[in-house]
């Protein structure tokens, strides 16, 4: 039986009573860090994307979303603790968008990637990535092509850290253009990554630990 993964996007644009409904399960700590964010529309995302990732997660434990708690690993990604700890989850956000992740198998990672629309992907692919996928970005037909297949390979890469727990910057050079199955540098180990159909503009991926294959459940709302 294959393990399953499930992943949320959610819009980080919502009314106020359901910007209302996020922010009544955050935790202090969530709350200033929030505070210290300037622009509005910023502290409205991290509210919502906090919170959905709360309000899931609470959902798939049986728990308080209030009452979760988790704790920063050596490199920084959040693992929940307590009672709770068998559940893994992955927080990603871009633009307007939110995305979430939660898997009761394996390490999770989710990542959400809106496309940039300037810059130069094919110099920063040379300077950041295998030269295979920076030879991939280039062969681009045209600027948005080329600015899309850097995105979505910088979101593979994203995932596959976040699976793993570890920095991005000694990864970003892990070549994930080919194949499903990746090899993270810090900490090393394999991990196996999926595209998953977003909005055009958008590069979305998952990764869990480990080689076996794995369903994705792909939800649009947090009430879904």
């Amino acid at each position: 039986m294959r393990d399953t993964v499930r992943v949320w996007i959610v819009a980080a644009a919502v009314p106020a009573d359901e910007l209302a409904r996020y922010r009544a399960v955050l935790d202090a700590d969530e709350r200033r860090r929030a505070a210290r964010l300037g622009a509005e529309t910023l502290r409205d995302r991290f509210t919502v994307a906090h919170g959905a990732l709360r309000l899931l997660a609470g959902r798939a434990t049986g728990a308080s979303p209030a009452a979760l708690a988790w704790r920063p690993g050596r490199y920084g990604k959040p693992a929940l603790t307590g009672p709770w700890a068998g559940l893994h989850t992955s927080l990603s956000y871009s633009g307007d968008l939110v995305a979430v992740a939660l898997s009761e198998d394996r390490p999770v990672g989710v990542d959400i990637q809106l496309v940039a629309p300037g810059g130069d992907p094919v110099a920063a692919s040379v300077r950041l990535f295998h030269p295979q996928e920076a030879r991939h970005v280039a062969a681009g037909a045209g600027h948005a092509d080329r600015a899309l297949r850097f995105t979505r390979l910088w979101a593979r890469k994203e995932a596959a850290v976040k699976a793993a727990g570890g920095p991005l910057w000694p990864n970003l050079g892990m070549p994930v253009h080919r194949g499903d199955t990746v090899e993270c540098v810090r900490p090393a180990g394999p991990h196996r990554l999926a595209d998953l159909p977003a909005p055009a503009g958008v590069a979305l991926a998952v990764a869990l630990a480990g080689t076996g294959p794995y369903t994705v459940e792909r939800r649009c709302a947090v009430g879904g």
